[in-house]
């Protein structure tokens, strides 16, 4: 099982960090898919236990919950409201 979800998971963290930071207005998208990425490699490991993927979990999960930190730390952006010039 290992072979089947190291690369997948190893994708999805430098995937998902990268999405996370780079595009602010997905962070919610792409924090669901590498949650969701997380229950698939615990469905892994409770089919299949070893060691290794554990190891792998967990380092997925601290990922995770950094970037779940980071997103409940930063202020949300408020878009300013649109100005028409309707005196003209």
């Amino acid at each position: 099982m290992l072979n089947a979800l190291a690369l997948p998971l190893l994708f999805s963290m430098l995937g998902g960090t990268y999405a996370y930071l780079r595009f602010p207005e997905r962070r919610s998208k792409v924090l669901l898919t590498l949650i969701l990425f997380q229950l698939v490699g615990a469905y892994g490991h409770a089919t299949q236990p070893g060691m290794a993927l554990f190891s792998l979990l967990v380092l997925h999960s601290l990922v995770v919950f950094a970037l779940l930190l980071h997103g409940l730390r930063t202020p949300r952006l408020e878009l300013a409201p649109e100005r028409t010039d309707r005196e003209n």
